[in-house]
């Protein structure tokens, strides 16, 4: 299946500091057009039921296809390559891990110290970015036998399989994950089964593995978005730190926010003791604490007891959402960590869980166009939206909110 690709400009952001929850404008139903659960507009669905037909990614037969022999990727003698324009704005270590899989980091740290490796004739750091054109001067290589992708075992197989169950989105470069909830990103104090260690069992031919490019909570679902490539990596990572990716939350919150739409911006620093870590709210100048800044809408309320919520995070600190919820009085439905409303009774029906989606990501493809991927609703959220009597398809009015 081809990837859902429009053409956007970016839109202009303000970095104002303005007081903790203030009001925004949101477009009216009126004027909006379809959003994420929403009803159909007439086009094609962006992902659906022809997932399974689509044509198996580059990535998928380069698997398949006998390994190159490390020894034709040796360079024996000093040789200058130019970047090209995917390399461009790669960092020098990467480029040399992207030009030759099984370089050890070590001997890439080695040969930049040294001086060996020059850009334009210059001496560079291993953190120093490179620019389309550039010449590369590299030095006489001694290669590592780089880790393939050999056949794979029952158990691989079945990763595999679970990889290719929770997938929204794939092509060549990108893959979009719908994380179940419970599964974590990545590998902590005794665990075995996360994201990460689950995409080792997607290596390509060179030995490359998909790479995290950002990460959600344990205990949260939706989109996870991956790059397939280091190509793909450079520039989505470079998306996040511009900030030129929409995220969009859905979550249940006890009680009826005031105002409907408003902003919360504090700082959060880390907080640890022998049982937990938590982020609370911090001033400005304490050790640790960073700018956090999101944006919230209510969508629809159940008996003015229960509230659904969207959520748009500006910045993306730890537990952000989560933190900022609960400074406002409206800690998210199931959060072990900040629920902080004593003698509160969960209705009857609901579980215990945390009710927090990702539930939508826009971000410019690496290779032009927009990636806009959705993810449904847990089935514990959904059966909390069915018990309340909350309707998915209504429109979000988050989609207004200022992209800062």
């Amino acid at each position: 299946m081809s990837r859902r690709i429009k053409r956007t400009d970016p839109k202009p952001r303000s970095r104002d500091e303005r007081k903790e929850a203030r009001p925004f404008k949101a477009r009216s139903a009126k004027t909006a057009g379809p959003r994420p659960g929403g009803k159909p507009s007439g086009k094609p669905p962006r992902f659906g039921g022809e997932r399974a037909e689509r044509r198996a990614p580059k990535a998928e037969q380069e698997r398949a296809a006998p390994e190159k022999p490390v020894e034709a990727l040796l360079p024996t003698k000093v040789q200058t390559v130019t970047v090209t324009a995917d390399e461009n704005n790669m960092r020098v270590d990467r480029f040399l891990e992207a030009r030759f899989p099984g370089l050890s980091f070590s001997h890439i740290q080695r040969v930049v110290r040294k001086g060996e490796l020059r850009v334009d004739g210059k001496r560079v750091d291993s953190k120093d970015r490179l620019e389309e054109g550039q010449s590369v001067r590299i030095p006489p290589l001694k290669l590592d036998t780089p880790k393939t992708a050999g056949p794979l075992s029952d158990a691989a197989q079945k990763t595999l399989a679970a990889l290719k169950e929770m997938t929204i989105f794939e092509d060549d470069d990108v893959l979009v994950l719908n994380k179940p909830a419970g599964l974590a990103v990545q590998g902590g104090s005794g665990m075995t089964r996360h994201i990460d260690q689950m995409l080792e069992v997607m290596r390509d031919a060179k030995g490359q593995k998909p790479r995290l490019v950002h990460r959600i909570d344990r205990e949260t679902s939706g989109c996870l978005l991956i790059a397939k490539t280091r190509f793909a990596a450079s520039h989505l990572t470079g998306a996040f730190r511009s900030r030129s990716a929409r995220k969009t939350y859905w979550a249940l919150v006890p009680g009826l926010p005031k105002p409907k739409q408003g902003r919360i911006s504090t700082f959060l620093a880390k907080e640890e003791s022998e049982d937990d870590t938590i982020m609370r709210v911090a001033q400005h100048g304490d050790e640790g604490a960073s700018h956090a800044v999101t944006y919230y809408a209510m969508v629809e309320t159940a008996g003015n007891k229960l509230t659904w919520v969207s959520l748009k995070p500006v910045t993306g600190r730890t537990h952000q959402l989560r933190a900022h919820m609960a400074h406002i009085g409206h800690p998210i439905i199931g959060d072990p960590k900040y629920f902080n409303i004593e003698n509160w009774q969960l209705p009857g029906g609901l579980q215990n869980r945390l009710h927090l989606l990702a539930r939508r990501i826009v971000i410019p493809h690496p290779r032009g166009g927009v990636i806009d991927a959705t993810a449904p609703l847990p089935q514990h959220m959904q059966q909390s939206w069915n018990l309340l009597g909350l309707d998915a398809s209504r429109f979000d009015p988050i989609e207004n909110a200022p992209e800062e």
